[in-house]
């Protein structure tokens, strides 16, 4: 556990923080901290319960809780990673769990890798410039970066959500958390140079016969390759690299046409869908927003270092995605037109591509 000197330093850093710029939100004020969001949560342990909200550790079956969810009623889902902010409101439903993997295929479409919540914190906090408290579940992995936030609504059950807390509130409240060390990097996460000894034509050939497109990482690590090494290399039968500004010439023309998309953004332990046509889209200084009801996706496009237009065989014709990158390599969003397994891709979202590679390809240097 950090040493409470420490914490206690941390918190007043925070709180000086706070008051020079209240308008900061807490992964903005960690980073200007050299701390995590985890971390900055886990000094408010020391307040116990105030006028100015409360933060509670909370423990148990994570599994368990999520499931549990669904209890709540409506609530909103938020997933992000460093440039991509995905918000969901609908009700967690039939969560099912295989081992330390969850699914959800409602409204509120998950994707969940149970490994990386390691701590968790139900967060009430004053609503800015009204009555009333905001109150959220929050999980991070275990460097105390957030995998996943549940905000709950007006519409949500608060009864539930108290007899919630009161299942899994953890019986240790000592503030601070013990931080796991940096991750090593391996071939599918590392922005690496391409293996010496690829053997490119070996790689084409087992690319032209995939059946299906969740079969693409197993190809990924047969070969060693992170996507991005792979795309490099594959040619632009089934990969172009595209300008960084496609993503927002991708949206606007999935506005106008009124196709159904959708977006894919994922933490390190969540990947949130959301599928539908898009409606309402908004620039705000260096962020491009989706601001639909039930849907909110907040894009930082400063951030977008590369873009690839992919292809992949199935059994049911080639699949289509638009994928956004940063500069370290890490991925930020997929983008598909909508598509259900036994069906073809569909014929509007093919065309956008078709025009936005028109529009925005980059030449190719080096495909063997």
């Amino acid at each position: 556990m950090t040493n409470v000197t420490d914490i206690h330093v941390l918190a007043e850093q925070w709180q000086s923080l706070r008051q020079q710029e209240p308008k900061m939100r807490i992964r903005d004020a960690a980073l200007r901290l050299g701390a995590s969001e985890g971390e900055l949560l886990a000094t408010r342990l020391l307040d116990g319960e105030s006028g100015g909200g409360r933060v509670v550790r909370l423990g148990g079956d994570f599994k368990r809780l999520l499931r549990d969810i669904e209890l709540l009623g409506e609530v909103m889902a938020l997933t992000r990673n460093n440039a991509m902010v995905h918000e969901k409101t609908g009700q967690y439903k039939g969560l099912t769990v295989n081992g330390n993997m969850g699914l959800a295929l409602g409204v509120i479409d998950l994707r969940i890798f149970f490994s990386r919540f390691v701590y968790g914190f139900a967060v009430e906090e004053p609503l800015p410039g009204a009555d009333g408290m905001r109150r959220s579940l929050q999980f991070f992995n275990g460097r105390g970066e957030a995998v996943h936030k549940i905000y709950l609504t007006e519409a949500s059950d608060q009864e539930q959500y108290t007899q919630l807390l009161a299942r899994f509130q953890s019986e240790d409240q000592t503030p601070g958390m013990v931080l796991e060390p940096l991750p090593e990097t391996t071939p599918e996460t590392a922005p690496e140079t391409t293996p010496a000894d690829l053997d490119v034509t070996a790689l084409r050939q087992d690319w032209s016969a995939l059946k299906d497109v969740h079969h693409f990482q197993a190809l990924l690590k047969k070969y060693h390759l992170n996507r991005i090494n792979a795309y490099e290399v594959i040619g632009e039968e089934y990969a172009t690299e595209l300008a960084p500004e496609v993503f927002v010439a991708a949206l606007e023309a999935a506005q106008a046409s009124g196709l159904s998309i959708m977006l894919f953004v994922g933490s390190e332990g969540v990947i949130q869908i959301h599928t539908g046509p898009i409606s309402n889209l908004v620039r705000t200084g260096d962020w491009f927003n989706i601001m639909d009801k039930g849907f909110n996706l907040h894009a930082k496009t400063t951030l977008i270092d590369r873009a690839w237009l992919v292809r992949k065989p199935t059994v049911d014709g080639v699949v289509s995605s638009l994928e956004l990158y940063d500069g370290d390599g890490n991925q930020l969003v997929l983008m598909f037109g909508e598509r259900k397994n036994g069906q073809p891709e569909l014929e509007g979202w093919r065309l956008i591509l078709e025009n936005l590679q028109q529009h925005y390809a980059l030449e190719q240097e080096g495909v063997a």
